[in-house]
């Protein structure tokens, strides 16, 4: 059963397991605590001896939005805090490489940086019309560390993660599927259907079969990308503290507070009006 209040929910539906990031009021932002939990989940569910399969969404309008600015932000001043979060960068990418069962990412809205690399992270994925890719670590002064230097070169060509990955520009769920980073659109109204319907799908066939065959094909991704994943997380965590970091990032929670600001002036000016 899901548990309330949490940032990360696990729900059962059979035999699988719907993992759902659960921050929609910051559009699924990865908080310090939700980071923590991402790292721990996958270690969970192979301990369920009755879970066959996995989904893998966001709730509300965003898979996820990449990186709480808040905690990026803490991030400048504490060297503890950023070790402590790639450490927990390299426990989500070898734990998903290492997961013995089928993982569907259910890709319902936008799925940025880390969200980004969690969604490619796992076996198929299914993207919502409407939905997008995008990994703009570079365009905030970070090096793609998460995900995108080791897991984008598997899916597509090099040629085309660098474009991506130089850019930050978005991919758009028909283009995604045309480089090989999803495996096809779904109206978002269908999304979770079709995606729990192919996870029961997966979950039914021979289990020992389906999750040597997986393991297996996660042993070659460790040996191709296991150089590269920590000479990128390693990368990462330098420019965790960067001059370009530490004003793209000031600049972007100026922009925040200011929105939100003119939101709370714009619902008292409505409220007044009312009155």
């Amino acid at each position: 059963m899901a548990e309330v209040g949490s940032v990360l929910t696990v729900e059962t539906d059979g035999d699988v397991r719907v993992v759902t990031l659960n921050r929609p009021e910051r559009l699924n932002s990865v908080s310090a605590e939700l980071h923590e939990r991402l790292s721990e989940v996958w270690g969970e569910i192979r301990e369920d001896s009755d879970a066959r399969a996995v989904v893998l969404t966001g709730a509300g309008r965003a898979f996820s939005a990449g990186g709480d600015l808040e905690h990026l932000q803490r991030h400048h001043t504490d060297p503890e805090l950023r070790k402590r979060s790639a450490e927990f960068d390299r426990a989500i990418q070898l734990a998903m490489l290492r997961f013995p069962l089928p993982v569907i990412a259910a890709v319902n809205g936008p799925a940025v940086g880390l969200g980004c690399s969690l969604a490619l992270g796992c076996d198929l994925v299914l993207i919502a019309e409407d939905a997008y890719l995008a990994d703009p670590h570079i365009s905030v002064g970070l090096v793609a560390g998460d995900g995108g230097v080791t897991l984008w070169p598997l899916l597509t060509s090099l040629l085309r993660v660098k474009e991506y990955l130089f850019t930050g520009d978005r991919i758009p769920a028909a283009t995604a599927v045309e480089l090989g980073l999803a495996n096809r659109t779904v109206p978002a109204a269908d999304l979770l259907d079709e995606a729990l319907k192919l996870a029961r799908r997966l979950a039914a066939q021979p289990a020992e079969a389906l999750r040597a065959t997986k393991l297996a094909l996660g042993q070659l991704a460790l040996h191709v990308t296991r150089g590269a994943m920590e000479a990128a997380l390693l990368a990462e965590q330098l420019t965790m503290s960067s001059p370009d970091h530490v004003r793209i990032i000031g600049e972007m929670m100026s922009r925040e507070q200011q929105r939100a600001a003119n939101q709370a002036a714009d619902r008292a000016a409505t409220a007044a009006e009312e009155s």
